[in-house]
């Protein structure tokens, strides 16, 4: 088959210019009179018939509030990365894709990939639903048990794609300190104050067993919130801006929550609540100061913890939603797992890769943490692909709930390429040139082309399977020299 002729327009961005304007429900006739072009010329772009120049790039970039580094390959090279996990799947192993094969289909038809990463998932919902259904016909689980994590998902997808920055709550954000006056020094009784000016909403402290297991409750007949007396000031005071973006910012939330991504009403009311707690986490540390406190405290975990009064957890995820055009901070990855090795929040601004259809790589040092529980440990870590990356990981302390409660066990990382660890506290001391004493680590054992991994647990997708019952090595499916 002759060769055509390669276009000069760049496939990646016709449909991200596409998938922007139907996020923002405009017409292309209508994003053409925004940006001053005719709508015939927009949609020759769409189609990736025409060059997005690069004026017109900053156009949209304005125009949406967007970082031009939106464009970039990132959500071209997450995609291709989802379709390979998926074909990882030994359902497909007889039909010999490539990884080029799947490149191609990510970088040429992204709504095609996406729809068939689609049917992958309902397939393995249906899958786990005949697997519980199996399960609960021979008595080993309770009936009633969902494995569905599809909202949940959803929601991972539409932070994943914004980038982690919401400029609407940042806005409201700044706009709340304003309006209330808010001072740092006692943010707690003054957000209380503009909750009862505002909304005329009391607060009140909830005591006794009556209130034990719940940390906010609000009242909207009785226009009462009520917080656990179990939760510390700065837990209280972050359920007080969280409360206030229900209440305040609720328009905008509710504007965001219409995203094509989220599917269903639990989908959006759980992205709701994740907005709300992003807009707490902008009450409690203000963008413009904090971002300018972690470049001077080098990004130093507990510094920034007490200086803005928050938790371990709370300025690990703010930081990664420093995006904002011309202001940005180290651009981080961050994940949080239990025991059982289950990741609850993933989110990535480095490039690295997380594993949504199958367990993640046990030699991260988030695994690791529960080993040192309160302890700071630092990993560099080289994937399959050569790239390289720096990363701390730390046990979580959860707010007590008193004798008898259990909190959950967790870790969680926060991670960046290497070539921005100099600018992490956590990196003297380190050569950071020395490749050879970086952790191999991968995405998946099925994904991971490594062989000689004594903690690998699956075959690779990659690597055919050779068992030979004669021979065996660290590990059942690691590679072994038979000479």
């Amino acid at each position: 088959m002759p060769k055509t002729e390669k276009s000069e327009a760049d496939p990646r961005l016709g449909a991200k210019v596409r998938s922007l304007r139907r996020r923002e429900n405009l017409s292309q006739a209508q994003l053409a009179q925004r940006l001053g072009v005719s709508a015939s010329y927009l949609n020759l772009i769409e189609a990736n018939r025409r060059p997005l120049p690069a004026g017109l790039l900053i156009k949209l970039a304005q125009q949406f509030s967007l970082d031009v580094t939106s464009f970039a390959a990132d959500g071209e090279a997450r995609l291709s990365a989802e379709l390979l996990e998926a074909f990882a799947d030994p359902l497909f192993e007889s039909h010999g894709l490539t990884t080029t094969d799947l490149r191609e289909l990510a970088t040429g038809s992204p709504a095609a990939a996406r729809a068939v990463l689609a049917l992958y998932r309902a397939y393995r919902s249906a899958r786990q639903s005949a697997e519980t259904l199996a399960s609960q016909v021979v008595g080993d689980e309770p009936a009633g048990a969902a494995h569905s994590l599809l909202p949940s998902e959803e929601v991972s997808d539409l932070i994943q794609d914004r980038q982690n920055h919401f400029p609407e709550l940042e806005a409201g954000a700044e706009r709340l300190w304003r309006e209330a006056k808010l001072d740092p020094e006692e943010l707690a009784p003054r957000l209380v104050r503009h909750l009862e000016a505002a909304h005329g909403v009391q607060v009140r402290i909830g005591r006794g067993l009556a209130e034990r297991g719940v940390l906010r409750r609000f009242d909207a007949a009785r226009k009462t919130l009520t917080l656990s007396e179990l939760l510390p000031t700065r837990s209280r005071t972050f359920q007080l801006a969280h409360q206030l973006a229900l209440l305040g910012a609720r328009e905008g939330l509710d504007r965001l929550v219409q995203d094509g991504r989220l599917t269903s009403e639990e989908s959006r009311t759980l992205a709701r609540v994740a907005l709300a707690n992003y807009f707490a986490g902008a009450v409690l540390m203000p963008y413009g100061p904090f971002l300018a406190a972690a470049r001077e405290e080098r990004y130093d975990i507990d510094v920034l913890g007490r200086r803005f009064r928050v938790g371990f957890e709370q300025v690990c995820h703010r930081l990664t939603t420093l995006r904002r055009p011309g202001a940005e901070g180290v651009p981080f990855h961050m994940l949080r797992i239990d025991v059982a090795g289950n990741l609850s929040k993933r989110f990535s601004s480095s490039g690295i890769h997380f594993a949504r259809f199958s367990g993640a790589c046990p030699r991260w040092n988030v695994f690791q943490a529960f080993l040192t529980p309160g302890l700071i440990r630092t990993q560099i870590s080289r994937m399959t692909d050569g790239s390289a990356y720096f990363c701390v990981a730390r046990t979580l302390q959860h707010d007590s709930g008193g004798y008898h409660a259990q909190p959950p066990v967790q870790a969680l990382a926060l991670g960046c390429r290497l070539q921005d660890a100099k600018e992490l506290v956590y990196s003297d001391g380190i050569d950071l040139t020395d490749l050879a004493a970086a952790v191999p680590v991968g995405t998946s054992c099925r994904l991971c082309e490594r062989m000689d991994c004594a903690q690998r647990a699956f075959p690779s997708l990659r690597q055919p399977l050779q068992l030979d019952e004669n021979l065996r090595g660290v590990s059942l499916y690691a590679r072994v020299d038979a000479t």
